[in-house]
């Protein structure tokens, strides 16, 4: 299972534990987010394990050169020997070249000219290089080696092949090597490029899911703050009418009672049903319908029995026939113009206009004259008409609010109303 590391980034667990010892070292370093420097890792076994086997193999070719060396009439004893020390010491050279692959290469190239049984060493040094480092280098080794191929078998001649055959011959065995060393490192940075990958996938699939939750929290919680303010609302004026008005009549104080019990419960039975919505993850599977423009009559009848004034002018023939997104923000709209007018200015008459057509789009109106005498204060956030705004801009209309010319307070939507897909 992926894992998410202390610095915000997610991938495999380290692959030390388990799987590292049949990785090369250099790829476990890559793939290991808990490494050291480069050139200080320690050897996996399998590093080990191919360590001892190229030595054995240098080793084996030393014997197989040594051999022809010592029975070659042009060779002196003397320089027999020095052949096949030098040839001993790059085979015990070759334990460094995964720490210092381009200093043996180079070191190599002109120990390779005069030792015959070097020759293994040297092509084994060539292959490390062209597996743990760039082309430019590999270039440089491998383009001095081929150079004094022609000098190395114009000095020590072969018996058995033209010097032309040898030429040829030693050059292909070098570009061999070579192209093979390169051919294992593109494979190992191909490996490590899809792991990358992979990780970066991984980090990106999280950040979106993240972003997701995040999105669908916000949207819960601007519907929270649409359904709710309109029931804490009616609580707020009518405590507050209760509060400055000790003395009403006896029938008054229970009339505003029972708005404040029923305004109450529905604000409970709203707020268990959105918990039920972020329980079960899902919005369409928890909760009432949304309301849309066909319950616009029954919000206004709610705030009439709360004792608003408020006149509905609802043009809309068919207001089943508005989109569910477009009939639920001009909702919205209509239900958080009445939420602010009965905070701001009680005891007006607010007028609520909806007229529209198909193609041409919907206009919601919900404007209020200016209060009569001091108004209570009411606490709000002020964040409804922003959500609003929002909400509006994500359905591609636009809302606009402000003071009017009488010192009146107007809230004006423009929604799009098109037509259905396929209609």
């Amino acid at each position: 299972m992926p894992t998410v590391r202390g610095d915000g980034t997610t991938g495999e667990p380290p692959v030390r534990t388990g799987r590292r010892w049949w990785l090369p070292s250099a790829v476990a370093d890559e793939l290991d987010p808990d490494a050291g420097p480069p050139g200080r890792s320690r050897r996996t076994a399998r590093d080990w394990i191919v360590d001892l086997f190229c030595f054995l193999l240098a080793v084996g070719l030393a014997f197989a050169t040594a051999d022809s060396v010592r029975h070659d009439p042009h060779i002196p004893h003397g320089l027999a020997v020095a052949d096949q020390a030098l040839g001993a010491l790059a085979c015990g050279a070759l334990w460094l070249r995964r720490r210092r692959p381009l200093a043996l290469a180079v070191a190599l190239v002109p120990v390779g000219l005069v030792s015959d049984t070097a020759g293994g060493a040297e092509l084994l040094a060539l292959f490390t290089l062209a597996v743990h480092r760039p082309f430019r280098y590999v270039a440089w080794a491998g383009g001095a080696t081929l150079v004094l191929v022609p000098v190395f078998s114009w000095l020590r001649p072969d018996p058995d092949l033209t010097y032309p055959g040898v030429v040829v011959f030693s050059a292909v065995l070098v570009l061999s090597v070579i192209g093979w060393g390169m051919f294992v490192r593109s494979k190992r940075q191909l490996m490590l490029s899809l792991r990358d990958r992979a990780r970066r996938a991984e980090t990106e699939a999280r950040l979106r899911a993240e972003q997701a939750q995040r999105l669908a929290r916000e949207a819960i919680a601007r519907e929270m703050h649409d359904v709710l303010a309109h029931r804490l609302t009616l609580l707020s004026v009518h405590a507050g009418a209760l509060e400055f008005r000790p003395d009403a009549p006896r029938e008054e104080v229970a009339r505003a009672a029972g708005v404040i019990r029923e305004s109450a419960h529905e604000a409970l039975q709203d707020l268990r049903e959105i918990i039920g919505v972020l329980r079960a993850g899902d919005a369409d599977d928890a909760g009432r319908p949304q309301p849309t423009l066909a319950a616009l009559d029954a919000l206004v009848a709610e705030s009439r029995a709360a004792g608003m004034k408020v006149v509905l002018d609802n043009r809309v023939t068919d207001p089943a026939a508005v989109p569910a997104s477009v009939g639920r923000t001009a909702y919205r709209i209509a239900q958080e113009g009445l939420t602010n007018a009965r905070k701001h200015a009680p005891g007006t008459e607010v007028t609520v206009t909806v007229t529209g057509t198909m193609g041409k789009g919907l206009r919601v109106q919900v404007r209020n004259p200016a209060p009569d005498g001091e108004v209570p204060h009411v606490p709000g956030s002020g964040q409804g008409l922003i959500g609003l705004t929002e909400r509006a801009t994500l359905t591609g209309g636009t809302l606009r609010h402000g003071p009017t010319p009488d010192d009146g307070f107007e809230v004006l939507g423009e929604l799009p109303w098109q037509p259905a897909s396929g209609a």
